[in-house]
């Protein structure tokens, strides 16, 4: 499915420092940008669809998977910068990004991904409006970013010349329902708020870790790696959108919630129950009255809830009812809406698996990653198979892969 230098690659972008020539009061990292930015697309998209508008969101997924490797491979040049050199040196930049990413890439879905990438960086025509709704949705993000550093930066002398400056890019897209509504400060703006406020907790909290992932960044993370799945059994198009945007949402409660680590939620029986009853009550209280009606529904099924339980990670399908199946590949049309809710529990394990091998790898490696390593390794090999992909055999190339690169790695 993936090797793990591109897994690598793709956990860089946690290292990738945003703002860093303006004084920051918090970390403002590329991975949590880029997750914030999907989670606005879906919304803007979304909108779009509900007034009868065509939006390819297979489309919207994959185009921000290459606009995201391709901001990985260029690593910190500023935004601005970058869209000077997109302008006046585009061909070139796209040729070495593209010889940079190849070896990582080339075997993804029999070549097709590659070829893909390749059209999407030759044809600036090819999906116009999901690359508008992209590049509106980065503007949001970036916007909301900039609040942050405005808190602390009013003593620059430059600084309201990038205000006004953010401020004025708004009105480039006012022809999306969605940015209006948020520029209104609707009730829409204040979703980003919640979602974006996720970016500011930290996973494995209780540990130093290098390097650091937040909530935000790890949904995006279980997202892409859902989204490579997908391709590996050969989703349909609904079953991959569904997989993505469910893993892109599978951690939003935890905005209200905050992170509750897994040995504390399983430590009490029944303790497990009563907090995901909690996270249904916030989310029907304060998140769900947020989100437009037209999608609500949608929304509510990638959040795994049905009736008064919360699952995201039950193998299902909705048509006019959420139906619990064991073989999903009888119903892989887009008629079904199926979720893939196992396989998403194992990119989700998968995730975590790498946030501590990573940092065991750095040699920040206390004895709650070295356990919580060991821990997780076995709950993917105990059932690692999901369809036709084994997970135990990504952890292991994993495992390989870092041994090889440093002898004082604590693989297993």
């Amino acid at each position: 499915m993936l090797n793990p230098q591109l897994i690598e690659l793709i956990f860089s972008a946690s290292s990738i420092q945003r703002w860093n020539d303006y004084p920051r009061m918090v970390d403002l990292v590329e991975l949590d940008k880029q997750a914030h930015k999907m989670i606005i697309a879906y919304l803007l998209g979304k909108i779009e669809s509900s007034q009868g508008k065509n939006i390819n969101f297979t489309a919207l997924i994959e185009i921000s998977i290459f606009e995201f490797l391709r901001r990985v491979v260029v690593t910190d040049i500023r935004p601005d910068v970058f869209r000077v050199i997109l302008k006046q040196k585009k061909d070139e930049l796209n040729i070495w990004v593209l010889k940079q990413l190849e070896p990582l890439i080339k075997d993804i879905d029999n070549g097709d991904f590659l070829l893909r990438f390749e059209k999407f960086l030759d044809n600036d025509e090819l999906y116009k409006r999901e690359r508008f709704i992209l590049k509106a949705s980065s503007y949001i993000s970036t916007k909301w970013e900039f609040s942050i550093i405005y808190q602390t930066s009013q003593f620059l002398s430059d600084i309201e010349n990038v205000k006004n400056s953010v401020e004025e890019e708004i009105e480039d897209y006012y022809e999306l329902l969605g940015v209006r509504k948020i520029a209104l400060k609707q009730k829409l703006s204040r979703f980003i708020d919640i979602s974006g406020r996720l970016r500011f907790q930290k996973r494995w909290a209780q540990t130093p870790r290098i390097p650091e992932t937040s909530v935000l960044g790890h949904m995006l993370i279980v997202s892409i790696l859902s989204y490579f799945y997908s391709l590996e059994i050969k989703a349909c198009d609904k079953r991959l959108q569904n997989n993505f945007f469910c893993s892109l949402f599978h951690d939003l409660p935890e905005a209200l919630t905050r992170d509750i680590i897994t040995p504390v939620k399983y430590s009490v029986n029944g303790l497990d129950e009563i907090i995901s009853d909690y996270e249904v009550k916030m989310i029907n209280e304060e998140i769900l009255p947020l989100i437009p009606s037209a999608i609500i529904d949608e929304f509510k099924y990638l959040l795994g809830i049905y009736g008064d339980k919360k699952d995201e990670f039950l193998d299902k399908t909705y048509q006019q009812k959420i139906k619990i199946v064991d073989n999903l590949q009888l119903y892989n049309h887009d008629k079904y809406n199926v979720i893939d809710g196992k396989a998403l529990k194992m990119c989700d394990r998968f995730a975590a698996f790498m946030e501590a091998s990573l940092s065991v790898y750095h040699g920040v490696k206390s004895n709650e990653l070295i356990n919580g390593k060991i821990e997780i390794e076995s709950k993917i090999k105990s059932n690692s198979k999901v369809n036709s992909v084994d997970f135990g055999n990504l952890v292991d190339s994993v495992n390989k892969y870092f041994k090889n690169s440093s002898q004082d790695y604590c693989g297993t």
